[in-house]
């Protein structure tokens, strides 16, 4: 095969959670990349700016550092999910391809209305501390439903010890099944994972690289 029929690479962008760092997404990023994809994993300072400013930086950065003519893939951890929702609300993206969101707090997280009233979680968390929470937030309201292709992957284990037995089940420690959904979402999935790890969890990557490649979940034995 010559270089002008070989196939264009295809990328995906990575982007971790609150509190995270692109560390927290290696072992996804090694298994897309060993199935061919080129992968652009980026670190974001996810406690310094809120949502808006926080997709601007970061995905404005990856896009930077990818071909304009290449087909984009997003797989996202938690508060990264939010910050693509945002991105695509205000910017098209003609190479979009397909996205797999693992956790998404796409109606907030109960955890978040909890916490509110205390100052040390707004110290930790930074600006994104206000915007995560189900009552009356109406930047994820706005967001509404998505028109691009998305998979999303929800957790049903709870390990979370101290906060999981107050959230409504199922849900991951964190986050809720049912706040992980979108309307017009392409597919969702239940797994037996937790929040915080879920990203790094065999039966989680086999799961992105099928919708990845195929555009559903291989759905055999998952309940929820």
């Amino acid at each position: 095969m010559t270089s002008a029929t070989r196939p264009s690479p295809e990328y995906v962008i990575l982007l971790h959670g609150l509190a995270r760092t692109a560390r927290s997404m290696r072992k996804l990023e090694k298994s897309l990349q060993q199935a061919g994809y080129q992968t652009c994993n980026i670190n974001y300072p996810s406690r310094k700016f809120c949502i808006a400013s926080l997709s601007e930086k970061a995905i404005g950065e990856a896009l930077r550092q990818i071909p304009v003519s290449a087909k984009i893939h997003f797989v996202t951890h938690s508060l990264g999910g939010i910050l693509l929702r945002q991105y695509l609300h205000h910017h098209e993206l003609h190479n979009l391809g397909r996205v797999v969101m693992l956790g998404p707090p796409n109606h907030g997280s109960q955890i978040a209305d909890w916490l509110q009233p205390y100052s040390f979680y707004h110290w930790f968390f930074g600006p994104v501390a206000a915007e995560l929470g189900t009552t009356d937030n109406t930047l994820l309201k706005s967001l509404n439903r998505v028109d691009f292709k998305v998979g999303i992957i929800a957790g049903r284990r709870a390990i979370n010890i101290l906060c999981a037995p107050f959230l409504p089940k199922p849900n991951d420690g964190q986050v809720t099944v049912a706040s992980t959904r979108l309307e017009g979402m392409q597919d969702h999935i239940c797994l037996a994972v937790s929040h915080s790890f879920m990203m790094s969890r065999p039966v989680v990557i086999r799961q992105v690289l099928i919708f990845l490649q195929q555009g559903h979940f291989d759905h055999n034995g998952n309940h929820c």
